[in-house]
């Protein structure tokens, strides 16, 4: 794996940890905007036509295979807060099976626009474990949404068995990867997940405002999103009048226009993650951050993620104060969150010698 650091240039001068949240950035993206531009420039509006308008498709069917999912099955969005609500606009909040469930450990976005679905007659019901997780999933369950990597401590959830406790009582599931992506192997045909939300800015190195949403085969011409636009239309330049014709593919799960720029970029970032192989990510991630738990302990740092790495997504977090700062004028990159500590996310191009040198500059300032 360490001949993919030279994909991304960054690394030369930089101790980049931070990929939980931020990726480096591949060489490629440069080339693949500069593209951008001479499309628009030289091709003008004729590029719609010639690969512009099927981009939130042919981007996401690159990241089907990373994803475990058939092609056409995932369409891109401007981020996960927007491919949320379209799903939850599917639905009628107002009868009997109208409960939410969703952990309390979710990323605060999804807890945020969970509650404002309260506004349109749904039920939701908060758990902190797994176990009262899937207790809690009943015949008046809906919508079962969770994050399959937790963002404070890098915990992970098993999603098979809440998938298949809802799907026994008539409920759906949500799952959001974005902690997860392009770090682990997620396989979201072979859960059975109903839906999926995430994006390219963390492990898929695919920067901002590429958020994907997968929607299972068997559900695509079932559900009418209320949050719509043209480019859901089956002719959306028929300019019909309304109500709208619904596309028969994941289009329909579309809106408005798509920032073009924003999936140029992303796509050198999964086509590296893709040859590189999920599966080699993940042993590669697996021992980075035992060695990395092992230096904590080494210098009696409290370790607050999950110390069994099938229990650990792509991050470890350590109980240090804040010394981000500090560390980013030294170009030493990872970040903290309030009630956790520092956490740190070493990638398939990081190496040993790199989490040595952190813990030096760690010992240091702490010191």
């Amino acid at each position: 794996m360490h001949s993919f650091r030279s994909h991304f240039p960054s690394l030369q001068n930089t101790l980049h940890f931070i990929s939980h949240s931020l990726g480096a950035m591949p060489a490629a993206a440069t080339t693949s905007l500069a593209l951008y531009a001479n499309q628009w420039q030289s091709r003008s509006i004729r590029a719609w036509q010639e690969g512009w308008w099927q981009m939130p498709l042919t981007t996401g069917n690159l990241l089907a295979p990373i994803l475990g999912a058939q092609p056409n099955t995932i369409v891109m969005q401007p981020n996960v807060t927007v491919a949320q609500w379209i799903i939850l606009s599917c639905f009628d909040w107002r009868g009997r099976r109208n409960k939410l469930l969703t952990e309390t450990a979710n990323f605060p976005t999804n807890i945020y626009t969970f509650h404002e679905l309260e506004r349109l007659g749904a039920r939701l019901t908060e758990t902190r474990t797994e176990e009262e997780l899937i207790e809690a999933i009943d015949e008046e369950t809906l919508l079962v949404c969770v994050s399959h990597v937790h963002f404070r401590d890098s915990y992970r959830i098993d999603l098979q068995p809440i998938i298949a406790k809802a799907h026994a009582v008539g409920a759906m599931v949500l799952v959001d990867v974005y902690q997860s992506a392009g770090c682990l192997p997620i396989g979201l045909e072979a859960l059975n997940a109903d839906f999926a939300v995430g994006g390219s800015v963390k492990w898929l190195c695919g920067g901002p405002g590429a958020g994907f949403l997968y929607v299972r085969p068997d559900h695509i011409q079932n559900l009418q999103p209320q949050l719509t636009g043209w480019m859901a239309h089956r002719a959306p330049f028929a300019f019909e009048e309304g109500p709208i014709q619904f596309a028969d593919s994941i289009f329909r799960f579309l809106h408005g226009t798509p920032s073009i720029p924003a999936l140029f970029a992303a796509q050198s970032g999964y086509e590296i993650i893709a040859e590189a192989g999920v599966e080699n990510i993940r042993a590669k991630s697996t021992q980075l951050t035992q060695y990395l738990i092992q230096k904590a302990d080494e210098h009696s740092i409290p370790v607050r993620s999950p110390r069994d790495p099938e229990k650990r997504g792509g991050a470890v977090v350590i109980g240090v104060l804040d010394i981000t700062q500090q560390l980013a004028e030294q170009n030493v990159l990872v970040d903290y969150r309030p009630g956790a500590g520092i956490r740190i996310g070493p990638h398939f191009y990081n190496t040993e010698d790199e989490i040595d040198e952190l813990f030096r500059r760690i010992i240091a300032l702490i010191a």
